[in-house]
């Protein structure tokens, strides 16, 4: 079993380098798991819970007269949550680790297979990031594959949206944090469902893509008719309305999905949206 596979709070430790750039491991690393991350990361510890998280190894990195470099290397069970955690934060420039990365203001994070990487510097210069660098790239390495992005995704037409602005999520407050729907669940999200949302910024095409993928397809009509009475009016099945701003909303029920469409600039846009998922599922 590579350490790769191997789920153990101890396989994450082969993962992580002992030093890089004058940059040395401190003695004492520090574990954490699904209830104890709260003793590391506050507040934002409800974040990677909402993805699933496993557990999480912490190592600080010393140089004599320098920043002290910190990494944390989570393991999230799975690559689509991996993924997922991942999207929850976009912004940065590319730094070419992993599957999918970056970096921002002495902040490198990354994803691979079910690890995220997030290594941060406690001051910014070009000496801690090329540092960063230099920690980054035997962590992905030591990783060794690449794990499968979630299917939802095969969802979202082709070039609706930019990679930056697809987001993969489980929980209704993490949807809200990136587009407020409702502060009712009334899409029933939760550990058993999947949704994957996308922001088209192109001009004349402004609109929002939220799909969910329910254990079956009972769940799903469920979901749906939640919906309908709080935004559509009790439609059955499909239904589009013009919201107060103009813009329109649309929500259909495909299978074990429903797909809604927001701030569509015409019924016809939300519409041809819809009907692209449909063409997606089947």
């Amino acid at each position: 079993m590579t350490a790769s596979q191997d789920p153990s709070a101890d396989s994450l430790k082969a993962l992580l380098p002992s030093e890089a750039l004058g940059w040395k491991a401190e003695a004492a690393d520090h574990a954490y798991g699904r209830d104890s991350i709260f003793e590391y990361i506050d507040g934002a510890g409800e974040v990677y819970r909402a993805f699933n998280f496993r557990r999480l190894l912490s190592r600080r990195f010393h140089r004599e007269g320098k920043p002290d470099i910190i990494i944390d290397l989570f393991d999230m069970g799975s690559p689509a949550d991996a993924f997922g955690v991942f999207t929850h934060d976009l912004e940065g420039e590319d730094a070419g680790f992993g599957q999918g990365s970056n970096y921002k203001a002495g902040l490198l994070t990354f994803w691979r297979d079910r690890y995220l990487a997030c290594l941060f510097a406690e001051g910014e210069s070009a000496e801690t990031k090329a540092a960063l660098f230099a920690l980054a790239a035997p962590i992905a390495a030591a990783i060794g594959r690449d794990g499968a992005k979630p299917a939802l995704l095969a969802l979202v037409p082709a070039g609706f949206a930019l990679p930056n602005e697809i987001r993969y999520l489980h929980s209704p407050v993490i949807l809200n944090y990136h587009f407020f729907v409702s502060s009712e669940n009334v899409l029933g999200l939760g550990p058993d469902t999947a949704a994957v949302l996308a922001r088209s910024l192109e001009k004349g095409r402004n609109g929002v893509l939220l799909a969910v993928k329910y254990p079956g397809a009972a769940e799903a009509s469920a979901a749906f008719a939640r919906f309908a009475k709080a935004f559509l009016g009790d439609a059955a099945g499909a239904a589009i309305v013009r919201a107060g701003d103009g813009t329109w909303t649309a929500a259909r029920q495909m299978k074990d999905v429903v797909a809604v469409v927001f701030r569509a600039p015409t019924d016809a846009a939300a519409s041809s949206l819809l009907n692209k998922v449909a063409e997606a599922i089947k």
